[in-house]
């Protein structure tokens, strides 16, 4: 698809924009003065598919936990500053590769200022962030309430406050927990900034209703050419994360690379646990560094025919299963045995 075109933005090793990749965030959610914790989740989602983390700097001890951290991973840090510029100030001074703020909340002109003028010393550049949630007052009785209108507005004075300031190494978010609010507001900035946007449902719930959100809401945005990072944004584990956001840049034809799992729905023909196999296989192909499709199928009727269509895929029997690979018929094992057998066939396969 056509991508909207922005300037470009090298966040560390990692450059967002232009004709650069959607690139795949996550945030933590330790402690991040608990240089420990923090670099081994870091660490995790690394092993997962992340490609840009942002940590919270509250204080000065989360500001200076950076620098420690930054020894330990592989990915560029972001740090994440609400309401103290001088958090800000630190977090840059200890080698973070990008700050996200939102100048309405850091305070006057000449904090802002002070933020901009560090971050432009060490080539720093600076996400500006609005949420719906935060919208200033006079927008709220200027559009009648939260829009996306008043979102883009916020947005865009904020990226211009900065611009007056001398500085444009700019990446710009807006998001909002209401899906179409926040995909109209899209729609209306790509034409109007010429940055790189991070693209988000922002609290979009639990690993159920948040991956339904934000598949609906990133999808519509990523598929009219908008959109030069993503996170997905759960309630639990951020490695959860940053699978969803692979799957949806997959599908949308954005990203190539790692096993697509399909299986199906199960019905009363189904006679090995199926639900329980396939969950154990979308887990266990992480570990593969493969651009295959594997079929996780359950019955003799469709089973052997759709998992024919899949580079390597297993069919159910009762108490047994076929191994297909590339359209024939390899051999039956047991129901115990498939999983097994599927990892050992990836382990062997070609690449």
């Amino acid at each position: 698809m056509l991508r909207n075109q922005t300037k470009e933005v090298a966040i560390g090793s990692v450059t967002i924009g232009g004709n650069h990749p959607v690139a795949i965030q996550s945030m933590t959610n330790t402690r991040t003065e608990d240089v420990e914790a923090t670099a081994a989740q870091i660490l995790r989602l690394e092993r997962a598919g992340c490609e840009i983390i942002r940590c919270t700097v509250p204080n000065i001890e989360a500001a200076q936990a950076l620098k420690e951290i930054k020894k330990r991973i592989h990915i560029p840090l972001v740090a994440d500053i609400h309401f103290d510029y001088r958090m800000a100030i630190a977090a840059i001074e200890n080698g973070a590769d990008k700050i996200r703020i939102n100048p309405g909340n850091i305070g006057s002109e000449e904090k802002v200022k002070a933020v901009v003028d560090t971050a432009k010393a060490h080539n720093v550049p600076i996400r500006v962030g609005v949420n719906s949630g935060s919208l200033e007052k006079p927008l709220l009785e200027k559009y009648g309430g939260v829009t996306a209108e008043g979102i883009v507005e916020s947005a865009l004075d904020k990226v211009h406050m900065i611009e007056d300031l001398g500085y444009d190494n700019l990446v710009v978010s807006i998001k909002s927990s209401d899906v179409m609010m926040c995909v109209k507001a899209h729609e209306l900035i790509a034409p109007e900034c010429p940055y790189p946007l991070h693209v988000g449902i922002t609290e979009a719930g639990t690993v159920y209703s948040g991956n339904i959100k934000s598949s609906v809401g990133l999808g519509i945005i990523l598929h009219e050419g908008i959109g030069n990072t993503i996170r997905v944004s759960l309630t639990g584990d951020p490695v959860e994360e940053i699978k969803s956001a692979k799957l949806i840049l997959r599908t949308l034809g954005l990203r190539k690379g790692g096993i697509e799992v399909v299986s199906c729905p199960t019905c009363g023909r189904t006679r090995i646990d199926l639900i329980s196999l396939a969950n154990q296989v979308e887990t266990m192909v992480q570990e593969f560094p493969l651009d295959i499709k594997v079929a996780v199928m359950g019955c003799v009727v469709n089973g052997p025919g759709e998992a024919k269509e899949a580079d390597i895929g297993i069919a159910g029997g009762i108490g047994e299963g076929l191994l297909i690979k590339k359209g024939e018929i390899v051999k039956k094992v047991k129901e115990e045995e498939l999983l097994e057998t599927l990892r050992q066939e990836l382990i062997h396969w070609e690449r």
